[in-house]
């Protein structure tokens, strides 16, 4: 194994670690306990798992993978706050993770090596040139980060 694949093979299973642990924590909720606030007055735990699902159907596009299949979440789960449009029902939202996360595991599989160095969509050729680190293995190692971040915000809600 060279030391790109090494790098890929890291950063991949820190994503299926975070997905699994995800996977784990939403399946132990009951739906009543996905619709509480974090804390009072903040999110709910619907919200950060369509946030999740909304976010990380984006990697689709970002990555050129494929089309997505919940562009309409963003509206409720990213340009608006929570409760700020009628939310899909907990069942749609699990689903939609669910499907989220299992679309993106075949895609992964399918990118080589060399390419998670290559540039992501969301930037220029002429910015990749300046900064080549702002590459579609960077995009997955942020994705990583953010499934733990609101992971740990989730928790709150298992622990009471």
């Amino acid at each position: 194994m060279n030391q790109e694949q090494l790098i890929v093979t890291m950063a991949m299973q820190a994503w299926e670690t975070q997905i699994k642990r995800a996977d784990q924590l939403f399946n132990a909720l009951s739906d009543e306990q996905l619709l509480q606030e974090i804390a009072p007055g903040k999110n709910r735990v619907i919200y950060l798992v369509g946030h999740l699902a909304a976010v990380n159907d984006g990697i689709n596009s970002i990555l050129g993978l494929g089309e997505r299949q919940y562009a309409h979440y963003d509206a409720i789960f990213l340009s608006s706050p929570d409760k700020a449009k009628e939310a899909p029902s907990v069942q749609e939202v699990r689903d939609a993770w669910t499907t989220t996360i299992k679309t993106l595991t075949e895609r992964f599989s399918k990118v080589s090596t060399a390419d998670w160095f290559t540039r992501h969509l969301r930037m220029t050729d002429e910015d990749f040139q300046k900064e080549p680190y702002r590459n579609k293995l960077s995009v997955l190692l942020n994705r990583t980060s953010h499934v733990a971040y609101h992971l740990g915000q989730v928790v709150l809600v298992k622990s009471r």
